[in-house]
């Protein structure tokens, strides 16, 4: 399978950069599937499930939260607040997360602090998706 460069950067580190064979991101108009030579294209990022296959090894995955995506050249940048790969997600943490974004949705606060609210809430619950997803592939 032809192969393309990609480059994931998450804001606090460098989650992969390298050849891959096929990319698929969780943008506003549904998964994006991203192949060599995948004509130029700028799009948004949401919080999901985002998938790659590194030549030679089965697909990974990872949680990603809101970013952006740009393919040009054979090159693909992908930004992103936060990637994790599914063995680093900590359940329990993740859980914690839901739980006090919920009780702060039901709290009546300012459209900042809802808004701040809402996002924590969708990443808990994509962290907790990529984990439960990847618990079920390892049993």
């Amino acid at each position: 399978m032809a192969e393309f460069q990609v480059h994931i950067l998450a804001a606090d580190k460098t989650f992969y950069e390298g050849p891959c064979e096929s990319l698929t991101i969780p943008t506003s108009d549904g998964e994006q599937c991203i192949l060599a030579h995948h004509s130029s294209m700028i799009a948004a990022v949401l919080p999901g499930t985002l998938r790659y296959r590194v030549p030679g090894q089965p697909v990974q995955t990872a949680a990603v939260s809101p970013g952006m995506v740009k393919v040009e050249h054979n090159d693909v940048l992908v930004l992103v607040d936060s990637a994790e790969r599914p063995e680093e997600i900590d359940e329990a943490r993740a859980r914690r997360e839901a739980d006090q974004a919920r009780e702060a949705l039901l709290q009546k606060r300012s459209r900042q602090e809802y808004q701040v609210a809402q996002a924590t809430l969708a990443r808990a619950l994509n962290r907790l998706r990529v984990k439960s997803s990847y618990s079920h592939l390892e049993q």
